[in-house]
């Protein structure tokens, strides 16, 4: 035990088996929802439920592991919400991309990330995007995320002459959405310790008492088959052949390394790691992101990050690798509860989507609204997505505009190469797209 404390400087990081342990178990109530609303939204591009969750599982687990263990940081890691999204609703159902291609896609772009990261170009591409526009993306993801809440749950819906309006509230499952989104908001505002799974518990509990959701025949059984998903990506890398399929790519890497830096840094500056405004082992905290997005999409999932949850741990005195450690041995043991999956509809994740949407759109603070030629693109690329049911069609509008606007606020500039060819790139990705 003795070792182990000296691995993860519990002395210099003034903590012990007993806070960290509390920390990892705090950190795995806050963020365990993933591992029931990842299949459910990757199911909606024809992905197996059962198989999803299984690799959620895994590689939530593998990501906590090599981030303890390589960088020693309590955060821990898991699919994103947000990019899981972008996979199933814009490429899979929105492109009409086969789920199997897009995988492929999640594991190129995860080789990318891995290089990126070895050969230490983080810094370039981090340059090259302005800090507004990365808040824009982030921001407006979680606006995306939302409205897909809203909607899986029945509050917003299609309309032909508005195009879309207020749900029907005569239905029994939009009122298991309204009762879970108050009772997590009212837990997220008292800040209570995961208040997010905590509200997917009270509404399903709410739903079987009220006959909404039946009740399954077991709550514990084997972890299901990642057969169907297991390598898929690797088959179908050579179906990656046309621009549109390299912009997917492209988005992939861009929205899960800003989001992973982005809450690395923001958990780093929580924990107290951040000096001379820099953060200690950065590299390796990043490879050790990097390698589990690259295991996630051979396992069968969409791009693993860091997850902002882990405050939830840091809270507590999580400020070692054994936190996030703890908190992979959960995620293991959590594979075999999967007939919870049955139980765990729609109706019961949507809150928790637009509660993370909430979350995510917080970064709208960071921007600068009152210069015009940084709050145009940037509010393009927010309500984009949503209206657009695309993360990438938003990001093509924001980043069309940006250069123009640069342009004609005479700071043509101070725009970065990188963003000029990223402008030629959106406008062919655009012109395919609608040819």
């Amino acid at each position: 035990m003795k070792q182990i404390a000296n691995y993860f400087q519990f002395d210099k990081l003034k903590t012990n088996f007993k806070t960290e342990i509390i920390a990892g178990i705090t950190t795995y109530i806050s963020m365990v929802y993933i591992m029931f609303v990842n299949p459910n939204v990757l199911g909606a591009s024809g992905m197996d439920k059962g198989a999803v969750f299984t690799a959620t599982a895994l590689a939530s687990a593998i990501g906590c592991f090599l981030m303890g263990i390589l960088a020693n940081y309590p955060i821990a890691s898991a699919p994103a919400l947000g990019i899981n999204a972008f996979f199933a609703y814009s490429v899979v159902i929105g492109m009409h991309i086969p789920w199997q291609t897009a995988l492929a896609g999640v594991f190129v772009a995860s080789l990318i990330f891995l290089l990126i990261t070895i050969f230490k170009l983080r810094e370039l591409i981090i340059n090259a995007i302005p800090a507004d526009l990365k808040h824009a993306i982030s921001a407006g993801i979680g606006l995306f995320v939302a409205f897909l809440g809203l909607s899986q749950g029945g509050i917003i819906v299609s309309n032909k002459d508005t195009m879309v309006a207020l749900g029907s509230f005569s239905v029994p499952s939009t009122w298991l959405t309204v009762f879970g989104l108050i009772i997590t908001i009212f837990l997220m505002i008292r800040k209570v310790p995961g208040a997010i799974f905590v509200g997917m518990v009270l509404t399903t509990l709410f739903g079987l008492f009220t006959g909404v959701i039946h009740a399954p025949s077991s709550i514990v059984s084997a972890a299901p088959s990642l057969k169907p998903t297991f390598l898929t990506a690797i088959s179908h890398v050579g179906d990656i052949n046309t621009l549109q399929l390299w912009v997917v790519v492209l988005t992939f890497l861009l929205v899960t390394f800003f989001d992973t830096a982005g809450t690395l840094v923001g958990l780093a500056t929580q924990a107290g790691f951040m000096k001379d405004n820099k953060m200690p082992r950065v590299g390796k905290a990043l490879m050790s992101d990097s390698t589990a997005m690259l295991t996630g999409s051979l396992l069968g999932t969409s791009p693993v990050g860091a997850f902002v949850e882990s405050s939830a741990g840091i809270a507590v005195g999580g400020r070692s690798g054994f936190t996030v450690i703890t908190t992979g041995i959960m995620f293991v043991l959590g594979m075999f509860f999967s007939p919870l999956l049955a139980v765990v509809t729609s109706q019961v994740t949507a809150p928790a989507l637009v509660i993370v949407g909430v979350l995510m759109a917080q970064q709208t603070r960071e921007i600068s609204w009152d210069k015009l030629e940084i709050a145009i693109p940037a509010f393009l690329i927010m309500i984009g997505m949503p209206l657009t049911y695309s993360i990438s069609d938003g990001i093509a509008l924001g980043f069309i505009t940006y250069p123009i606007a640069m342009i004609a606020a005479k700071r043509g500039k101070e725009v970065h190469p990188l963003m000029y060819g990223l402008f030629f790139v959106f406008i062919g990705f655009i012109a395919i797209l609608n040819a």
